[in-house]
């Protein structure tokens, strides 16, 4: 029986890791959960799953609020808070398993306290690699922990290559990495209309449900630059070794091409479930509650080359990644805020690019061999973001 600490329970990973959990109670048990802000929903978890503990934030009255709900609803989980608290149950000695599922920054700490701690790492949090990669990796190896990729293109990617890829890509006979993307809802939309694009239609993914964040991250494509940078470090590709090609239908979730002219890559109906139970279940395979891919059904599956034009995420992200250090961090945060803004009415969607590249061109990129010198960064990255746009709401109004 593998105990799970699922960090980010109450999001899309998270709910959909209780959902393969729960069809294989023989083989998994839920050690710990987490969530931000969602007190009903992480009580509900808490009272039929019956975790050991539960995390919350500690700068509110949200853990008091789950307490009640907890002697309410007949569940003797105990209430931890703080940053503090999500190390603790991602190193705890009683957990076997992390699925690291927190959204931006916050992620980082307790997935590198799992991969110190040696745990089985199910990444989802791409913040981990984007930010630290090098300091992330160092952890895994130095704790003997096991990494598994969660997101469906690099689950993909790790399904598509030999298991001794850790010897060098071209060593195993592989050229070249081929992350898929969708296009989000705008694929098809003049430019020209791309400025009054609203919040919840930004949020509207054709294929995939997902959280608001992540949703625009799409629309602008900005996910893919993280992934790009994300895979980088998973299989330590060169960037020159790393390409983009737009997939509308998301089936195939990525490919790996090698050097003799064939192509790998893993298929399958677009549900976060099938990567996640890929990593509970490595090396086996087990059910997932995913519907069989009917190819027939799918009918053409269709390819498209990047438009850098529509797209300008992912070059900024490639660039970021040319330059090292804490520049991927800088721009993950700089990112972050954009949204942030533009979910509040505060930026239209086509300047979260240029606000992006306005932020990375006027800021200073240092080495980054710590975590500490990587969050004074982010910090930093975050502050020059929010000043950026006051000015720019200052001289809209002159």
């Amino acid at each position: 029986m593998k105990k799970i600490t699922i960090l980010g329970s109450t999001g899309s990973i998270g709910a959909s890791t209780l959902d393969v959990i729960a069809r294989h109670p023989d083989r998994f048990e839920v050690f710990a959960l987490s969530a931000h802000s969602r007190v009903e929903e992480l009580a509900q978890q808490c009272k039929k799953f019956q975790p050991r503990y539960a995390v919350l934030p500690a700068n509110n009255d949200l853990p008091a609020q789950l307490k009640t709900r907890l002697r309410e609803l007949g569940a003797k989980t105990e209430v931890l808070v703080g940053a503090t608290a999500l190390e603790t149950i991602a190193a705890h000695t009683d957990t076997d398993y992390v699925m690291a599922a927190i959204v931006g920054a916050a992620g980082l700490a307790p997935s590198l306290a799992a991969a110190r701690a040696g745990k089985r790492v199910l990444l989802a949090n791409k913040e981990a690699l984007v930010m630290a990669g090098q300091l992330f990796m160092d952890a895994v190896k130095e704790g003997g922990a096991t990494l598994l990729p969660i997101d469906s293109e690099h689950n993909a990617i790790f399904q598509s290559l030999p298991r001794n890829y850790a010897d060098g890509l071209l060593k195993v006979g592989v050229k070249k990495i081929t992350l898929t993307a969708s296009g989000g809802p705008f694929r098809k939309h003049a430019l020209s209309e791309l400025k009054n694009i609203t919040p919840d239609e930004a949020c509207a993914h054709p294929n995939w449900v997902m959280g608001r964040k992540i949703s625009v991250d799409s629309a602008t494509m900005m996910n893919k630059g993280l992934e790009v940078i994300e895979a980088r470090w998973l299989f330590d590709a060169k960037p020159e070794q790393i390409e983009v090609v737009i997939h509308p239908q998301s089936i195939i979730h990525s490919m790996v091409e090698y050097l003799d002219g064939s192509v790998i890559a893993q298929l399958g109906n677009p549900d976060m479930r099938t990567p996640i139970a890929y990593g509970l279940g490595f090396p086996e395979r087990i059910d997932a509650g995913v519907a069989m891919l009917d190819l027939a059904r799918a009918g053409k599956l269709e390819f498209e080359a990047l438009d850098d034009a529509r797209f300008p995420c992912v070059r900024l992200a490639y660039e970021a990644m040319r330059r090292g250090g804490t520049a991927a961090a800088q721009l993950n945060a700089a990112n972050e805020i954009a949204v942030e803004a533009f979910l509040h009415h505060q930026l239209a969607f086509v300047d979260i690019a240029s606000l992006l590249e306005e932020v990375m061109t006027t800021i200073s990129v240092t080495e980054g061999t710590s975590l500490d010198e990587i969050l004074v960064a982010d910090a930093y990255a975050r502050t020059a973001t929010k000043t950026k746009l006051i000015e720019r709401r200052t001289l809209s109004r002159l």
